[in-house]
């Protein structure tokens, strides 16, 4: 399973929010670069990016940052937050981003995800994010009224090969994974799935790596020091 260690950005600093509000705002860390290149050396491969300027106001300001990581880290880099055109995705890969996260546009135009899908393949993923099983979009403030089990089934259609999922009620409250969510969805689509959200402990990401999920997100156990990354690269 990989590990995939998180960078939120907003306003060009790493932050973190609990339970997506973005009142709970507050910086975790200094340099995204340096964040990054500290995630390389305890092992990951990957990093979980977001713009939450994007993810909020659907224009993203800190491409610069994200470049800087894709290209001077040595990690691969996972983007989300604001992507909802083809041109979007045009400006995120040539930062060199190499996966690219569709999230409240999946569910307004499900008809970018097709065409994203058939001309980038499987630097495509998809978020979704649910609250009580609801999806809910623009940065987790508009609900939706979609079932996420329901959404899920119609993005495997579309031939998405990875979904992002999370829980919102867990995300930043070092709760606990939602394993029954996770495990409902895993038989109901066959994409690979990363969890995200609730992390707390290495024993939660060994019970995702046990139940086969293909990755799992890891931001405030890591910077509050519950998760040692480079032990959780070893594990999983």
């Amino acid at each position: 399973m990989n590990i995939l260690p998180a960078i939120d950005l907003k306003d060009g600093q790493v932050v973190r929010l609990y339970k997506g509000d973005f009142g709970t705002v507050h910086q975790v860390a200094q340099d995204p670069l340096e964040t990054a290149r500290q995630f390389a050396q305890a092992g990951a491969v990957w990093v979980h990016m977001v713009d939450l300027d994007g993810a909020k106001d659907g224009v993203r300001q800190n491409s610069e940052l994200v470049r800087q990581v894709a290209e001077q880290s040595g990690l691969q880099v996972e983007l989300g937050g604001g992507i909802r055109s083809m041109e979007d995705l045009e400006a995120v890969f040539e930062l060199g981003v190499s996966r690219a996260v569709i999230g409240s546009a999946a569910v307004s135009h499900p008809e970018l995800v097709r065409e994203a899908v058939q001309r980038f393949g499987e630097k495509i993923a998809v978020g979704i994010d649910t609250q009580n099983g609801r999806v809910k979009t623009a940065g987790w403030v508009e609900d939706s009224g979609l079932d996420y089990l329901t959404f899920a089934k119609q993005v495997d259609a579309m031939g998405v090969k990875i979904i992002i999922f999370t829980d919102i009620d867990t995300d930043g409250a070092l709760s606990g994974p939602s394993y029954s969510r996770l495990e409902e969805l895993q038989n109901a689509v066959s994409c690979q799935i990363i969890a995200s959200g609730g992390v707390s402990c290495s024993e939660d990401l060994v019970r995702l790596r046990e139940m086969g999920l293909y990755g799992a997100i890891v931001g405030k156990a890591y910077y509050t020091g519950q998760v040692d990354l480079a032990e959780a690269v070893k594990q999983c």
